[in-house]
């Protein structure tokens, strides 16, 4: 039996995907058949880990990370075809105008869906809903009052309500849950569903050898469930506005650093408290998950603060993080938890030394491997097997986008460091992050169907046209199975 302590201490290939690019009708992947049908190609190669990105409810921009809850699931990914095999949706309900796979009519659908639950699931369903009510209700009835409003106000943000439920005032919330009884209750309903659904496709998953690592962005967004709830948790004025806000000072992806907006926690305020929000988060997300990134891991360490009135992030500072005693608290909570550590950036020696103190693997990006010299961290003569190799990330163009993007110097140097092996660069980069000494190897699934740029995930820095890529089996073909079940065999990953 696999243990906590050696899911990541054994030789891994991975795949990363997110659930709305797998294939479908909609307008993005789902919880449904495809997705039991990749955990099959998977397990059909050989790889073990399948990597999505955040799960929660995004905003307008669909970035998943800069959702609405830190622990709420998005209706988007819901498959509705399920909730009709369950009996409780008809398909007569489906009326054109729900026919869209937005998270709004998705809701629409399963709010009707939710109507015939209480008039047709069985008793076994219904004490198991409102077990799942009261277990998260630590979470759950303020996130379902939070979305409950936001309808009603037009989907402002919580700092635009009239003051008396931004300031919460006891008896207006009062008031709140019984005048929007209906629409509360469907929204717990809607999230029971969507645990439900993730949770079998999990196990699904674990039956067939295939372990799920989920991602956990570091900070939350201002306009969240867990900001209008838990504001002393972050910094904050006392009109509930944000003075400082979040981001990363230039670097290699931009000239002007990356300005997030989201705010910065109080840490002497967790600090008193044992740290007891991100405790029930990390909770939460290893319930979701068997492994679990923490995204811009070095916050943990220092965080870049920037003024909220500035426009850019250049102008910001290092603020210290209780990183220590924050993972301290975790462990002592959860116990050994299989942990990575986003460390990409600037990393300092304190962030390393944190990073090792809780011996958490780091993450290596060959395309970031092959400018600097000699000593660049991310040639893969400097991997130790306690890191994750990648060929790039979800923010990286692909492979085949970014090789065509080299100079003939640079594509020299490349093919001499790595052998001048016969074979096309990206195959090449492929090759390098399954034969090194990392335990665990994953290549974005546009990288395997061997995509060029149009196919990128997101650009950091950019606000559209990002989180929309899907794939389609058509784009796999044989050939490609069998050279990835060749990678994964060749250099022992199973």
């Amino acid at each position: 039996m696999t243990t906590v302590d050696n899911i990541l201490n054994q030789r891994r290939g991975g795949i990363l995907l997110h659930i709305t690019s797998l294939p479908g009708a909609g307008e993005n992947g789902d919880l449904g058949q495809e997705a039991y049908h990749f955990v099959d190609f998977l397990n059909s190669t050989g790889i073990s880990v399948w990597q999505v990105l955040p799960l929660g409810v995004t905003h307008d921009d669909g970035s998943p990370y800069q959702c609405l809850s830190a622990h709420a699931g998005s209706p988007a990914l819901i498959n509705i075809d399920w909730l009709v095999t369950q009996g409780w949706l008809q398909l007569s309900e489906q009326c054109q105008e729900c026919q869209g796979t937005t998270k709004f009519n998705k809701s629409c659908l399963v709010t009707k869906a939710y109507v015939g639950f209480l008039e047709r699931a069985t008793a076994h369903d219904k004490n198991d809903f409102a077990h799942f009510c009261d277990e998260k209700a630590f979470w759950l009835d303020d996130f379902a009052l939070f979305m409950a409003l936001k309808n009603e106000f037009n989907q402002q943000c919580w700092n635009q309500w009239p003051v008396h439920f931004k300031e919460r005032q006891t008896k207006a919330l009062k008031e709140a849950r019984r005048r929007l009884k209906n629409e509360i209750d469907a929204i717990r309903f809607e999230q029971y569903v969507f645990y439900r659904q993730w949770l079998a496709l999990k196990n699904y998953a674990n039956q067939h050898g295939v372990y799920v690592f989920g991602d956990i962005p570091i900070f939350v967004a201002y306009d969240s469930a867990d900001v209008w709830a838990n504001r002393e948790v972050f910094k904050l004025t006392e009109s509930g506005e944000m003075s400082v806000v979040t981001g990363v000072p230039p670097d290699y992806f931009s000239a002007t650093g990356q300005r997030w907006g989201n705010p910065h926690y109080d840490w002497k305020y967790l600090k008193k408290t044992g740290f007891e929000w991100w405790v029930d988060r990390l909770r939460t997300q290893m319930e979701l998950f068997d492994i679990l990134r923490i995204d811009h891991f070095r916050g943990l360490e220092a965080a870049w603060e920037i003024p909220a009135s500035e426009e850019t992030a250049i102008h910001g500072e290092w603020v210290k993080a209780p990183g220590k005693a924050l993972l301290k608290a975790i462990k002592s909570a959860l116990g050994p938890i299989p942990l990575v550590a986003e460390d990409l950036g600037i990393i300092t020696p304190e962030v390393e030394e944190l990073r090792d103190e809780f011996n958490l693997p780091g993450m290596k990006i060959l395309q970031f491997a092959f400018g600097g010299g000699s000593d660049n961290p991310y040639l893969p003569d400097h991997y130790v097997k306690n890191c994750v190799a990648y060929t790039g990330t979800h923010d990286n163009d692909t492979t085949v986008g970014w090789s065509n993007q080299l100079s003939e110097d640079e594509r020299r140097y490349i093919y001499e460091y790595l052998g001048n092996p016969q074979t096309s660069l990206h195959c090449a980069l492929k090759h390098a992050a399954f034969s090194s000494v990392a335990n665990l190897a994953i290549v974005p699934m546009q990288d395997v169907l061997e995509l060029n740029s149009e196919h990128r995930m997101n650009t950091p820095g950019t606000t559209t046209g990002n989180w929309r890529w899907r794939f389609d089996w058509h784009q796999l073909g044989q050939e490609r199975v069998d050279r990835l079940a060749h990678l994964v065999g060749l250099f022992h990953r199973k």
